[in-house]
């Protein structure tokens, strides 16, 4: 019987879904973070379809939301979208950590994947932790500061954006950090795994997908990396596309 379990790990409020019989044996682990005004309950499907294959999967709350909601103003939520990436990176190793401590991880086999901020999450922390054995961008961009700059230039056109241009500009330097588009090399020919729907008007499409047409030529192994489009699909995840995430990690994890 797959079980569902509130757990914190570290400070992070979490859910861990997992075979009830497993549940104190090390296991290969997913984690999975939502998107933007998500929370970690909406990807209870994904997750139990993964456990049924055998893994332990992690859905964490990410800053502002979830449990960790707080009452701020939806202009405030929306400017603090990168700060909830950046803290989302940071908390990766927090899981990471957490599990290890407990000796909860088998063989170090830890995979990320994430539906939208969570997948610009994903791609991001590939930039920091080699030990991401196997990861899954599902409707995210790996060009963050090319998708920031897009975002500010749409608040610009809204409206009086309450940030300083200084801001601006030292928000671009941290991102370049954390950017995979200019760093691919840090993929190693890790496991990367991309689904988006050509209609998306949220997170460009062309974002991911030209991003995958020049990483694919780092690769030897090209089955390592692969880039699944669905057409006639918005800013949705499809069964479809869910059911590829768990055969991917199926696969390589």
């Amino acid at each position: 019987m797959i079980g569902v379990y509130h757990h914190k790990l570290k400070t992070i409020p979490g859910l861990i879904v997992v075979d009830s019989e497993k549940e104190n044996q090390p296991l290969p682990t997913v984690t999975y973070f939502h998107g933007f005004t998500s929370a970690k309950e909406h990807n209870l499907p994904l997750a139990f379809l993964l456990a049924e294959k055998g893994f332990r999967v992690v859905l964490p709350d990410s800053m502002y939301h979830g449990e960790r909601e707080v009452e701020i103003s939806a202009i405030k939520k929306q400017i603090s979208f990168w700060d909830i990436v950046m803290e989302n990176i940071k908390e990766v190793k927090d899981v990471r950590d957490a599990l290890d401590e407990e000796g909860l991880l088998l063989d170090g086999r830890f995979g990320l994947a994430g539906t939208s901020m969570g997948g610009i999450t994903t791609a991001a922390a590939l930039t920091q932790y080699p030990w991401v054995k196997a990861a899954g961008v599902l409707m995210g961009s790996p060009k963050i500061t090319t998708y920031a700059k897009t975002l500010v230039n749409s608040f610009k056109k809204m409206g009086d954006l309450p940030v300083s241009d200084e801001v601006i500009d030292q928000l671009y330097v941290q991102l370049g950090y954390y950017d995979l588009s200019i760093q691919p090399e840090k993929l190693q020919e890790r496991p990367l795994f991309f689904w988006h729907g050509e209609n998306d008007a949220v997170v460009p499409f062309d974002h991911s997908y030209t991003f995958y047409e020049d990483a694919k030529e780092l690769y030897k192994n090209k089955e390592n990396i692969r880039f699944i489009k669905e057409s006639n699909c918005d800013h949705k995840v499809s069964r479809f596309a869910i059911l590829e995430t768990v055969k991917w990690f199926e696969k390589h994890l």
